[in-house]
């Protein structure tokens, strides 16, 4: 069975096209809502008049296309918080250091960071104008803090501020990230720095957020430990906040992060449950109608209290929609269904293409209905403890099939004992699940056993024993793995045009497949060719300098700090994948770099800089006390670099006279690292 035949999935295709293009084109509210109507209404009329057109089709089926594309176009700028009038940056004027008097309802609440507890907010005033909005709340830690609920009116006068972009390569762009969630700004307040007003409304999010505490509440008398109630919330209530970061990378090591992750196997298990709870409703007169509304106000209740995230709306549309077709005798295909709920989900929010687990969710859902019962066929077990293994396995294979390019990109690891955690957790999943849903009703009512609280605290904590030990199995975990964009398209054609050799063995799909491999191939060298390159950084280091020359795929770390770490340091690792680096090496460093026609002066804390020769660059650590404008008035250099080792303050004075003497200065710390191309 092809999919691509079934023509939701064309129009899906054609969707997502025109929401990446309306996205990184920029193209105005304006011109794509003229190009959306002009297109429907020109298929319209070329529907109307087919029958007296020549070529109709050929016709009909670019209007088609171009229509859908408009569609997504269309509808990035229609859930673009900026195209909104009453956003607050069409109607306030924000200077840099101004403060302003906010008005705000807290709409997210965040994992803390080490100073700061996080949250998203929406803003109702600014300056007493009302105003639409969302940014990031830091509220700096403190004993004394009020805690903040979703729903929370609240008042404060504070400074808006950018959101920071990635200071060095290859670092996770969190800026992007937010942008992509509609936040462009954060605010930074103290514990007492902000007033919570009365609120009457409650939303949606609030009263999850409220039955989310209360369930918490009620576990808390049969003494959970921290990484049990953690892994609870996870399951069933779909919020990871409280998940350490030692059970989280255990997870991810051990290739089962996705247990963590309310998805498709969650809901597609819950729904199974209610199925069978609900049964009996079908022996009586619109029964399977009732029963179908229980189920899919249950399910739809399900995602409201887990957070509303990508991952469990998706699965909730989708199963919904199965869940229609098993109840009322509808006939349904699987690949219209995925297509059908993708299609919706992206019309409610377009941005949605962006997330990486809406990404890996709906890869590994259209892989598992493809490739699986590819895999199944190879062998039929004859028992059936054997068969249902078996069909587990060649489940968690095929997954991996459609999720590993994309989790290549983004987590630059491969957990090489994935099917083993798999093969242990899937088949005891439904009873988790099962059996935590009737843990948390009776604890509601205070009618939970304490040694049924015993028993199921001791199930998650075996489980999360058993994820340990097979993170711990280092030698099959492949890390820092570099997988470039243009590696995830190659990787998915090959696998796509192995798929249909191996259905259909013929000469087409050779040739095919052959050419999948040189693309591949081609991918590779391009790769490498770009990674080839010679460069020197003066990396962003708070407190720190370490500077790196590349040449080819090695690079020489030059640093003052501890040279036995300097290799394990993030920003490190980070520029390693980045730019696909197989040697390093360390060194300390020099007062001065000549490399090929540039050469590269550093002045550190001893401010010694007399030289016989005319530096191109000039490096300042360590907060040198030194006159700058005869520092450059003598050697009259291309540009003057500052990194994250010099004093603030020294930096702003450095910057003045810079601008004085009109010579570039690059601050680390503003600017990010300062790369100098050396090809």
């Amino acid at each position: 069975m092809r999919p691509l035949k079934f023509p939701v999935i064309k129009f899906t295709v054609l969707l997502v096209l025109g929401i990446l293009i309306g996205y990184y084109s920029g193209i105005s509210f304006q011109k794509s809502f003229l190009a959306c109507l002009s297109f429907l209404i020109l298929l319209c009329t070329s529907y109307m008049a087919a029958k007296n057109m020549r070529n109709q089709k050929l016709i009909f089926s670019s209007l088609l296309i171009l229509s859908f594309i408009s569609l997504g176009i269309f509808v990035v700028n229609i859930h673009s918080p900026k195209n909104n009038q009453k956003h607050y940056s069409n109607t306030i004027h924000l200077e840099s250091n101004e403060s302003v008097s906010v008005l705000f309802k807290v709409k997210e609440i965040l994992k803390p960071g080490q100073y700061y507890d996080k949250y998203v907010i929406e803003f109702r005033k600014i300056n007493n104008e009302y105003v639409t909005g969302k940014s990031l709340l830091n509220i700096k830690k403190d004993s004394l803090n009020k805690d903040l609920k979703v729903d929370y009116l609240v008042y404060s006068k504070t400074q808006f501020k950018d959101l920071i972009e990635p200071l060095n390569p290859g670092q996770f762009n969190y800026k992007e990230y937010l942008k992509k969630k509609g936040i462009y700004h954060q605010l930074f307040v103290d514990h007492d720095d902000y007033l919570i007003l009365e609120t009457k409304t409650i939303s949606i999010h609030g009263l999850a957020s409220q039955l989310r505490e209360l369930v918490n509440n009620n576990l808390k008398p049969h003494n959970f430990n921290p990484d049990e109630i953690a892994i609870i919330n996870a399951l069933l209530l779909g919020q990871r906040n409280d998940i350490s970061k030692e059970i989280y990378t255990n997870y991810a090591k051990a290739g089962a992060i996705h247990i963590l992750a309310v998805s498709g196997l969650h809901v597609g298990i819950i729904l199974l449950i209610l199925n069978f709870l609900f049964k009996p409703l079908d022996t009586i007169k619109y029964g399977r109608y009732i029963k179908t509304v229980i189920i899919l106000f249950l399910l739809w209740s399900f995602a409201v209290i887990a957070g509303l995230s990508p991952s469990v709306t998706r699965a909730v549309t989708m199963f919904s929609i199965v869940a229609i077709g098993i109840n009322l005798k509808r006939a349904t295909n699987i690949y219209n269904t995925l297509a059908i709920s993708m299609f919706v989900l992206l019309l409610m929010n377009p941005l949605f293409i962006f997330d990486v687990g809406f990404q890996l969710s709906y890869l590994a859902v259209f892989s598992i209905v493809w490739i699986q019962p590819l895999l199944y066929k190879l062998w039929i077990p004859k028992f059936w403890i054997l068969d249902k293994f078996w069909q587990i396995f060649t489940v968690t294979v095929a997954a991996q099939f459609g999720v590993a390019p994309v989790s290549l990109y983004y987590f630059h690891q491969f957990p090489g004992l994935f099917f083993v955690s798999n093969m242990v957790i899937i088949p005891v999943l439904g009873i988790i699940l099962a059996l935590g849903i009737l843990i948390v009703l009776l604890s509601s009512t205070g009618l939970l056993p304490v040694i049924l609280a015993k028993f199921y605290g001791g199930v998650i904590g075996l489980m999360n024993d058993f994820v340990t030990f097979i993170s711990e199995q280092e030698s099959f975990l492949i890390q820092q793995i570099s997988f470039s964009f243009l590696s995830v398209i190659a990787s998915y054609i090959f696998i796509m045009f192995l798929i249909r050799l191996y259905q259909k063995f013929s000469f087409k799909n050779i040739a095919y497949s052959l050419l999948s491999v040189v693309l591949i191939l081609a991918v590779l060298i391009y790769n490498n060719y770009e990674n080839s390159k010679n460069e020197f950084m003066v990396f962003h280091k708070s407190r720190s300098s370490i500077f790196g020359y590349r040449s080819d795929r090695n690079l020489l770390l030059h640093s003052a700090k501890d040279m036995s770490s300097l290799k394990n340091e993030k920003l490190v690792i980070d520029y390693k994948i980045e730019k696909s680096v197989k040697n390093i090496e360390v060194d300390s460093i020099r007062s001065v770099y000549k490399i090929k026609d540039k050469t590269i002066l550093i002045v550190d804390s001893l401010g010694v800089y007399k030289t016989s020769f005319k530096p191109d660059y000039i490096i300042l650590r360590n907060s040198p006390k030194i006159n700058l404008d005869r520092l450059i008035e003598i050697n009259i250099p291309e540009k003057i670099i500052a990194d994250g080792s010099n004093y603030k303050s020294y930096q702003d004075r450095w910057k003045l006279t810079c601008l004085e003497k009109e010579i570039p200065f690059h601050q680390t710390s503003k600017k990010g690292a300062f790369i100098l191309d050396l090809n």
